[in-house]
This record gives structure tokens, C-alpha cells and sequence, in this order.
């Protein structure tokens, strides 16, 4: 259930195919680029005082920690983890798990079908739904990737 996976009865090669999808590498440079990103280089708030370095939310109140911002009726709060390492791991997960990041999967199963390198730079072309900025944001991931030589993380 961890991974979103309801095991089957028999097992085919597909049912395998599509837990491959779902319990696979995040280049670190990809991780980098956004952790620094959503969280000001680890200064926001929510990096602080809930190890959350990617912006990810929780929608069982009280759980989390409300943004000052948030729009009003809005019930979501950003998730709150009690280590960072944790965080990560909820980040990753939620990458190789969320329907909104099938995208993603779908680039890293092709890369390593034509057995090329998965980089970040490739992967965030993933990331439309990430962010109300859609592709801004791919474009401002890639940037820092690029900028901070991050790919160097992922060899």
C-alpha cells in the first residue's frame, strides 16, 4: 500500500513492470534544484520548524503548519516531518506514487529503456503539475540544476 500497489492474486510481468515505475531513483540533482527551490536554501519556515524542504502539503488539519498566506477557506497546511531525511523520503515517494507525477515515471521508465542516463534536467520536464507555474517551474528547475552543476550528482 506504501507505493500505491494492490498486489494481485497472480502475478504478471506488467503488475511488476508497474511497481518498477513506482520504487525507482530520484537523480539527487533533481532533489537538490527543488529542495533548494521550495525552500529558500533550506531558510523558509517550513524547511526550519517542520523539515518540509519541498512545499509538500497535508490535508488532515492540524497536522501541519498553516502558511501565513494561505488562501481563505483553504483547509490544507505544509506537511510537518520530524526529520528531514524524513521529508525526503515523503517527497520521493510522492513522486513515484502521485498521479500527478505519472509524467515523471513515464521519462524515467524511457530513459532507462534506451539505457540512457536519468538525470534531474530530464525528469523535472515531469513536473508540469508540481507547480501553478507549470512550465516556469520545469524551466527555473532546470536552471538551478544547470547553474549549480547539480548533474554531477547524478553519475
Amino acid at each position: 500500500v506504501e507505493y500505491d500497489f494492490e498486489i494481485p492474486d497472480e502475478i504478471e510481468l506488467s503488475h511488476l513492470e508497474d511497481l518498477a515505475t513506482r520504487v525507482d531513483v530520484i537523480p539527487p540533482s533533481l532533489i537538490m534544484a527543488q529542495a533548494a527551490n521550495e525552500s529558500a536554501w533550506g531558510t523558509s519556515r517550513f524547511a526550519r520548524l517542520g523539515n518540509n524542504l519541498f512545499g509538500m502539503r497535508t490535508y488532515d488539519p492540524g497536522t501541519g503548519i498553516v502558511p501565513k498566506r494561505r488562501p481563505r477557506g483553504a483547509t490544507w497546511e505544509v506537511a510537518a516531518y520530524d526529520s528531514v531525511s524524513e521529508g525526503i523520503g515523503a517527497y520521493i515517494q510522492t513522486l513515484n506514487t502521485n498521479k500527478a507525477y505519472l509524467q515523471l515515471r513515464l521519462i524515467r521508465r524511457e530513459l532507462q529503456r534506451k539505457k540512457k542516463p536519468i538525470s534531474g534536467s530530464a525528469l523535472a520536464g515531469g513536473l508540469l503539475r508540481y507547480s501553478e507555474k507549470g512550465h516556469e517551474y520545469i524551466s527555473l528547475v532546470r536552471s538551478m540544476i544547470s547553474s549549480n552543476r547539480l548533474s554531477k550528482y547524478d553519475e
